[in-house]
């Protein structure tokens, strides 16, 4: 468990170097000393602390941290920095940006008080109020004039069909500079979208991406978060957000009613049909950004995290899809576990790994859940795995029409084949996808967490 740690010279001086430096920049640029420190355990550095400035005022502040492990640039959040800039002098309720630190990487904001996820408000009236409040200040961003975001370096797509790829184009590009196994799931989703992008939608917003992101308290709503992946585009993308954003943070109201409710809010129309193609497309975005970590993790990376989102917004993409074009979906089932002698030493491996030995030290804690996590997964896939394995084998023979040995071949095989379809096996492949994933999905299940039975339900 994360806690706050009143700093001294000594508790400061223990702490990991890349915190030491961060205050310390922190110190030169806005003066003062920092006097405490919380922790914030999370896939990217992130932490809460106080600034005690002369005369005894003090700043509460967040550092969000470069995107990981394997992501140490800086550039999207000055990229960041300048939005949250441009949203200021809007109006918009965005935390105040400090500045932006290079070593190590880090925007420094001003902590917004308060807590997300509409679940946790107080009743239905809080709920719809603040909800309200959000979809106001959504809309506002919406109409804020996009030369406003070209100035600070952003650019307006070519047309239509840019407009609704959006940032896809830029994560393929990312995905296959770093591409070193087949991927045939992956092949096929976008290959999907890009057969079935809306190529018709006018108009320009600039949009915050990966949207619902926001903090409230009893009183109201008290900031907007997190604009790193935002882009000029289709409007309708923002609304797509709220329903992968839903997977993990719900917002208890049904989806369609929250986006006919932003639709009186904007004055602006909502296309179902394009809200899903754009459900599809965002959801798409997390296989295609963890994939390399999921193929080939670096050794800090939080496997079990990344293959859980692989795995779910990968698989809720397909059941979009499945939905918007009329295929019925066969999901397998759990079949009877058939441990091996191996058994007993990944057992003793979950015990072992127990996050409460870590006590307060809430670093220490995230790190053992980390591998506990991929331990239990090892068990299940000790127990389940040689079975699910052999019937996706079964699967892909029938797609291919010929056997394969090894799943290494199903891969290579199957990928060849979605990049030659242009669209005729889509049923097939949305069927089939979607049992893989569900086969991999249940040996993640004990420790998917707030991902657990995820589904995105219809709009309509």
């Amino acid at each position: 468990m994360s806690m706050r740690v009143e700093l001294d010279s000594a508790t400061r001086a223990a702490l990991p170097m890349h915190w030491q430096r961060a205050f310390e920049w922190t110190e030169g640029e806005l003066g003062g000393r920092v006097v405490a420190w919380e922790p914030q355990p999370r896939w990217r550095p992130a932490c809460f602390f106080e600034l005690e400035r002369p005369g005894g005022e003090r700043l509460s502040l967040y550092w969000r941290g470069a995107r990981g492990e394997f992501h140490t640039s800086t550039r999207p959040l000055e990229r960041e920095m300048h939005v949250m800039q441009v949203f200021a002098r809007n109006g918009i309720a965005v935390p105040h940006a400090y500045g932006l630190c290079q070593d190590p990487p880090g925007l420094l904001l001003e902590r917004i008080p308060g807590r997300f996820s509409l679940d946790t408000a107080n009743d239905e009236a809080h709920r719809v109020s603040v909800l309200d409040a959000y979809l106001t200040e959504l809309a506002k961003i919406h109409s804020i004039p996009i030369e406003e975001f070209e100035a600070v370096g952003y650019r307006r797509p070519v047309d239509g069909v840019a407009s609704c790829m959006g940032e896809t184009r830029g994560f393929e590009r990312s995905y296959r500079a770093g591409k070193t196994v087949p991927d045939p799931m992956i092949e096929f989703q976008l290959g999907w979208c890009k057969r079935n992008v809306p190529r018709d939608r006018e108009g320009l917003s600039f949009l915050v991406c990966d949207s619902g992101q926001f903090m409230f308290d009893d009183a109201g709503l008290t900031g907007l978060l997190d604009f790193e992946l935002g882009y000029i585009g289709d409007y309708a993308a923002d609304l797509a957000g709220f329903r992968t954003r839903d997977l993990t943070e719900p917002m208890v109201t049904p989806l369609g009613d929250v986006m006919r409710r932003y639709g009186e809010i904007s004055g602006r129309e909502v296309d179902f049909d394009v809200v899903d193609f754009h459900t599809i497309r965002f959801s798409l975005l997390n296989p295609l950004s963890v994939a390399h970590q999921v193929s080939a993790p670096v050794p800090e990376a939080n496997y079990v995290q990344y293959l859980g989102w692989y795995v779910v917004y990968g698989r809720c993409g397909l059941e979009v899809m499945a939905d918007t074009t009329g295929t019925e979906l066969d999901p397998p089932a759990l079949p009877e576990a058939q441990p091996s002698r191996r058994g007993p030493a990944l057992d003793q491996m979950v015990e072992l790994l127990d996050p409460a030995a870590a006590g307060d030290d809430g670093e220490r804690g995230y790190a053992l859940d980390r591998l506990q996590r991929s331990a239990i997964y090892l068990e299940r896939a000790d127990r389940y795995g040689a079975q699910l394995d052999a019937e996706d084998l079964d699967d892909v023979a029938a797609l291919l029409g010929s056997s394969v040995s090894t799943w290494q071949e199903a891969d290579a095989r199957l990928e060849e084949v979605v990049l030659a379809d242009e669209g005729d096996r889509d049923a097939e492949f949305i069927r089939y996808f979607h049992r893989r994933l569900s086969r991999q999905e249940s040996l993640l299940a004990p420790v998917l967490r707030e991902q657990q039975d995820a589904s995105l339900p219809a709009l309509r």
